[in-house]
């Protein structure tokens, strides 16, 4: 599927690029206007590629040339070939700096970004420019409706698009990777929307000034995003800090926290978990040993997993206590108190952050067929401590790394 989607891309963005230069620009200055404003679209990207949509405004200039029906009062004719070989073109053209600092956009953006275009064209150009349109939207509010329409459709198909894609290239269930997307969109996705409508329907009455003007919200929405991304991340920081605690006390050893919550949020990824409850996973995960802080005599290389049951449950509501007192959400600590319950007893992300601490555990001091031995010592476990499907769930993350193990069934 991601190959598929890559070439469908290539072959669409060389013959609209082959095909306009061939007969030539329709209306050039509407083509450059647009062309401009998805290229400072770009060049204004914020973020990385786990960011769903880094460029709002290129996106929402595309998806208004796409859906360009009038400039000013005049019937445009520039065609579904036009509108993807101008936003190709403007898109590369805004991703020249990014590239050469290292930092541009991957080749799944530009993907999407080629055939959720040459979708919305599609759908709107040839019924437009054969009158069509006229036909079944004669007055102004119902023509808005029906552009409001074609996007919301684009932005469904690009959800879905991105789902599969995400699934090609990871393996992870299709239908929560959907469903974030369907949420993501209702985030930036819908002001980006918004502003394709506005500034289509806009250009159609006023002309091209009203490009500058519709451009600036957005512009704004992208700098609150911003803010509120940064905000995230140093949010995240402070708990990787937090969760250092135990490493630089000599508690765990260096790197345990952040591989089993890197592990910890594959798993869960695997099992379906939303975004937000990946994040609370992914922060119980970082700080799932913080309650070893408060012990008078450490635990040997920090292994609980090997402790007595009363031991371990006592460590965890120690942590959850401390978690508690740090600020952070009271979601993390509820999964940081309740990791040493039999699993039936357990929310979903304290079976998950069980399992693969006792799997690093077991791993780390079982020597070089470690691995192996730790997945089937957790196996057959699965009776009391440990979820069948999280243990299952995690050997099928690892088997799609470096290590091959075998699956039960």
């Amino acid at each position: 599927m991601l190959t598929l989607a890559r070439v469908a891309a290539g072959l669409l963005a060389v013959v609209a690029l082959v095909g306009t230069l061939w007969h030539g620009l329709d209306e050039r200055g509407v083509a450059l206007a647009f062309g401009v404003l998805i290229a400072v679209g770009e060049l204004a990207r914020w973020g990385g590629a786990e960011q769903r949509e880094a460029a709002p405004l290129g996106a929402a200039g595309a998806l208004a040339y796409a859906l360009l029906g009038e400039n000013g009062g005049q019937s445009s004719h520039h065609g579904v070939l036009q509108t993807v070989a101008v936003v190709v073109a403007a898109s590369l053209a805004g991703c020249v700096p990014h590239v050469a600092k290292g930092n541009g956009p991957t080749a799944d953006h530009l993907t999407r970004r080629v055939l959720t275009v040459a979708f919305a064209a599609v759908c709107f150009q040839p019924l437009y420019n054969q009158g069509r349109l006229r036909e079944w939207a004669a007055d102004g509010p119902t023509y808005a409706a029906l552009v409001v329409a074609l996007l919301v459709l684009s932005a469904l198909w690009d959800a879905v698009l991105a789902a599969a894609m995400a699934h090609a290239r990871t393996r992870w269930p299709f239908g929560p990777l959907l469903r974030d997307e369907l949420r993501g969109t209702l985030g930036i996705g819908s002001a980006v929307c918004a502003t394709g409508a506005v500034m289509a329907l806009a250009v159609a009455v006023a002309g091209l000034w009203a490009l500058p003007v519709f451009s600036l919200p957005l512009l704004l929405t992208q700098l609150s995003f911003r803010r509120y991304a940064a905000v995230r991340t140093t949010y995240r920081q402070t708990i990787a800090s937090l969760a250092r605690a135990t490493e630089i006390a000599g508690y765990t050893p260096a790197g345990h926290a952040r591989r089993v919550a890197a592990l910890s949020r594959a798993v869960g990824r695997e099992l379906g978990l939303s975004e937000p409850e990946l994040t609370v996973l992914e922060y119980a995960a970082l700080m799932h040993d913080i309650g070893q802080l408060s012990l008078v005599d450490p635990v040997p290389a920090g292994a609980t997993a090997s402790l007595a049951p009363d031991d371990q449950r006592r460590i965890a509501l120690l942590g959850g206590a401390v978690v508690r007192r740090t600020g952070v959400d009271a979601e993390v600590a509820v999964v940081v108190e309740r990791q040493a319950d039999p699993y039936r007893e357990q929310p979903v992300s304290a079976r998950i952050v069980r399992a693969v601490n006792a799997y690093e555990e077991k791993a780390r001091e079982a020597g070089p067929g470690g691995p192996l031995r730790a997945l089937e010592e957790l196996r057959l476990g699965t009776a009391r401590d440990y979820q069948p499907e999280v243990v299952e769930s995690l050997a099928r993350v690892l088997a799609r790394g470096s290590l091959m193990l075998p699956l039960a069934g």
